[in-house]
């Protein structure tokens, strides 16, 4: 079982930048494959960032590119997901997900198996 922690949410301003980290335990996930969701008020959860396990190939949703960056760090079992020039219809609930058969990049949340319980971030304009 891995429990998954989000943390780094928080309140900024158009432009602003975060940096949302997600730290795992239980076991080690080292060769699970990431993802970084976001569920805004009143709409789905939708996909934002993702990572692979071993070429740690990354894959971002159109709406977040350029200005969104998912990273790992395996030795501290900890995805990270830097945010810069954020806007207003940033603002969600972010959920980190991990799945155990991490070979390749995933987008679609019904395929990750650990989600931690998400972070807040509020941009106001």
């Amino acid at each position: 079982q891995v429990q998954l922690v989000e943390s780094g949410g928080g309140s900024v301003q158009f432009g602003g930048s975060l940096r949302l980290s997600c730290i795992a335990s239980g076991r080690t996930i080292s060769t699970y494959a990431m993802g970084w969701f976001r569920q805004a008020p009143g709409k789905e959860r939708e996909f934002a960032a993702a990572i692979s396990w071993s070429d740690r190939s990354t894959y971002y949703a159109d709406s977040v590119k350029g200005r969104f960056t998912i990273s790992r760090d395996n030795a501290k079992n900890t995805v990270y997901l830097q945010m810069t020039s954020l806007k207003p219809e940033d603002t969600a609930v972010y959920y980190c997900a991990a799945r155990r058969l991490g070979a390749g990049i995933f987008t679609m949340a019904s395929v990750y198996d650990y989600w931690g319980q998400g972070t807040q971030v509020t941009v106001s304009s």
